[in-house]
């Protein structure tokens, strides 16, 4: 039974031990490593991969599988990602680039770490809906913070073109800039901010899987499209859903994806048509009922909203 993720410092000696309990499974240019992060990583080259996107455990109480996400403190899941992250680093290309989430309480710690090992070029806000009942007495939670950081800040990939959104100045508004010497109509498109308004996954929609934290497809289409090619190496040390995968597959990219859970890898095997079985049973989408999936009372919804991912 592979390990779940650490939550105290390994040694290398104890890391190689380790090694024997990560499986491996590939197909069409995916690769999936069942097993604990931290032995999975070590069997990465380094100096390897083009991109990582890592969205770890946030530190907020939620279940994945067997695992309970929780630290006794702050400070001790910090010092378990700068082990991680340290690891992911090492597998970077020189001139790879890393994203990275957290929860908004743990994203200081991460985002002080990193500023002394790569180049923070943007701090991204994901937002979203609310879910539900959002908090009554304090300013509820409704977005993600991601860190895009490079190795080189004077080398690293930005397919700017490839993630273009409209422009309102231009395309709705038909404004012209008249500031130039021959006045102009204002581009219709422009590079997104750093300001991200992109739907949760929902129960209803088609790329909805078994998965507490799973974040959408259009999230990881436009970090792939901006900061990697096509043929480039992808690697996710949380992978959950296998969107990051799935996504990379899409977009003619080769990829990594490690999980510890046993569920989530049978979601991987299928999604990424890595095989049809696993174990001898069949691996199937979830079948969706008419009934509302989460009956979860206001009181628990109340409560999320404080530590929302």
């Amino acid at each position: 039974m592979p390990l779940l993720y650490h939550q105290q410092q390994p040694t290398v000696m104890r890391m190689n031990n380790y090694t024997k309990l990560v499986e491996k499974f590939h197909g069409n240019d995916a690769t999936i490593l069942f097993g604990d992060v931290f032995p999975a990583l070590d069997q990465i080259a380094d100096s390897s991969v083009d991109l990582i996107f890592a969205d770890p455990p946030y530190n907020i109480g939620k279940q994945f599988g067997t695992f309970l996400d929780s630290w006794s403190s702050d400070q001790e899941y910090a010092d378990w990602c700068y082990q991680w992250l340290e690891l992911c680093i090492q597998k970077l290309k020189p001139n790879g680039s890393l994203y990275v989430m957290t929860s908004t309480q743990a994203m200081p710690y991460l985002d002080l770490w990193l500023r002394s090992r790569l180049t923070v070029l943007s701090r991204i806000v994901w937002h979203y809906d609310s879910s539900g009942v959002q908090a009554k007495k304090f300013f509820g939670s409704l977005y993600e913070p991601i860190l895009h950081c490079v190795k080189d800040s004077k080398n690293y990939v930005f397919n700017a073109s490839d993630i273009e959104v409209e422009a309102k100045t231009g395309a709705t508004r038909k404004l012209i800039d008249y500031r130039k010497a021959v006045p102009t109509p204002y581009k219709t498109t422009k590079v997104p901010g750093n300001t991200w308004y992109i739907p949760r996954v929902r129960y209803r929609m088609p790329e909805y899987e078994e998965h507490p934290t799973q974040k959408p497809e259009a999230l990881l289409e436009r970090i792939i499209k901006a900061s990697s090619n096509e043929g480039d190496l992808i690697l996710d040390p949380f992978s959950g859903s296998f969107t990051t995968c799935a996504v990379a597959q899409k977009l003619g990219r080769r990829s990594i994806g490690i999980d510890a859970q046993e569920d989530y890898v049978k979601i991987g095997l299928r999604r990424l048509s890595i095989s049809t079985t696993y174990k001898g049973a069949e691996l199937s989408a979830i079948q969706k009922s008419t009934a509302r999936k989460n009956q979860k009372s206001s009181l628990m919804a109340e409560s999320e909203s404080l530590w929302q991912e």
